[in-house]
């Protein structure tokens, strides 16, 4: 039997072969959802999906890897060995098992949190056609966290202007200015997007297509860079007075953090996936938890992304000083060790049971 190291990729383009060969040897039936763009090497850029269990079946599991594209070497790997070392057949036989590889294949292989529009896509899916909400704790950051220059003295100096305002403001509420979700700042962090992204509209067009007929979903998002290393969070993405916060709670036996409760080490953010899910799947009962896995301190990973954005927006890539930003993108959402990957195999195996267990004798 594989041990979980072997489950994981370095690339993604490894971590789509290795995930297409695992589905197909499973007897997965494969849906796939060519990206516009090619990676660097002119390869080409795919979401793929693994499909599993009756196709008119009333209830389902949906994992999704990469929303935060450079976070997608966990879900992936998570994926894959659900597949290749049997586990997936522990579900009951009525249950239809979704796994969406990849949601955003061009930051996953360019080791990039966000979208090729700079989109964070777990803050793209509110109703543009209703305006979008202002960030003022983010306008008044703005230039700290994305300035144009990214020397030591503008690093030192920007930082300090962002932890002066956390001691303002207090820990939490420089966390809500800084990642909840901004929509005025096209070249800045957590951008939310001016309207559905591609990956947005691909993931519609997934749930519509391959889970139309289902009436219970369970919804679990890999992510990692938030809280202690290697511990994965369940962070109950739904508001806390909805039923699938409690049913969350009660397949999770408690173990679940809400962040409108103020019970998560995530602030509360808008245009989470769980709305582009139910607005997708309206007559589906979902519930959604996002496995949080941390990787570096907090501090070390705003860094890392201060530092990746101002790469998109005014540096190069192919230089040395590119390179090394990269090369922190991966420490920093990518914990390439084996205890690490062992802590994110055995909490996604006792979560994706769990999810099951509630999906079929809640």
């Amino acid at each position: 039997m594989a041990s979980a190291a072997e489950y994981f990729s370095d690339h993604y383009q490894s971590a789509r072969a290795r995930f297409l060969e695992a589905a197909r040897a499973e007897g997965a039936e494969i849906k796939s959802w060519p990206h516009p763009l090619t990676d660097a090497e002119g390869r080409p850029l795919v979401v793929d999906v693994a499909l599993l269990g009756p196709a008119d079946a009333q209830q389902a599991l949906l994992a999704i890897s990469g929303t935060h594209g450079a976070e997608g070497f966990c879900g992936s790997g998570a994926q894959v060995g659900w597949l290749e070392s049997g586990l997936w057949r522990e579900a009951p036989a009525q249950v239809r098992q979704v796994f969406v590889h990849g949601i955003n294949p061009h930051g996953f292989a360019n080791l990039s949190r966000v979208t090729q529009e700079n989109v964070d896509l777990n803050r793209n899916f509110i109703d543009f056609s209703q305006g979008v909400p202002r960030n003022e704790g983010y306008d008044e950051l703005a230039s700290a966290l994305a300035p144009s220059l990214w020397d030591e003295e503008t690093r030192k100096t920007t930082a300090h202007e962002i932890l002066a305002y956390g001691a303002e403001h207090g820990t939490m509420a420089m966390q809500a200015a800084v990642a909840g979700g901004q929509y005025h700042h096209p070249d800045g962090l957590f951008f939310g997007g001016e309207g559905p992204s591609w990956s947005h509209r691909t993931l519609v067009d997934i749930l519509q297509s391959c889970l139309g007929r289902v009436r219970a979903l369970a919804i679990i998002d890999y992510h990692t860079g938030l809280g202690p290393y290697g511990y994965g969070e369940r962070i109950c993405t739904h508001h806390g007075s909805k039923a699938g916060a409690r049913r969350a709670s009660d397949w999770y036996g408690g173990d679940v953090t809400v962040p409108s409760l103020g019970t998560s080490s995530s602030p509360e953010l808008h245009g989470l996936l769980i709305e582009g899910i139910e607005a997708a799947l309206p007559e589906t009962e979902a519930t959604m938890i996002a496995l949080e896995y941390g990787t570096q301190p907090l501090p070390e990973v705003l860094e890392a992304l201060r530092a990746d954005n101002w790469l998109l927006h005014h540096g190069d890539p192919a230089s040395e000083q590119g390179r090394a930003i990269k090369a922190e993108m991966r420490r920093c959402f990518y914990g390439d060790a084996d205890d690490w990957k062992d802590m994110i195999w055995e909490r996604a195996v006792d979560t994706q049971r769990l999810a099951l267990a509630g999906l079929t004798e809640g």
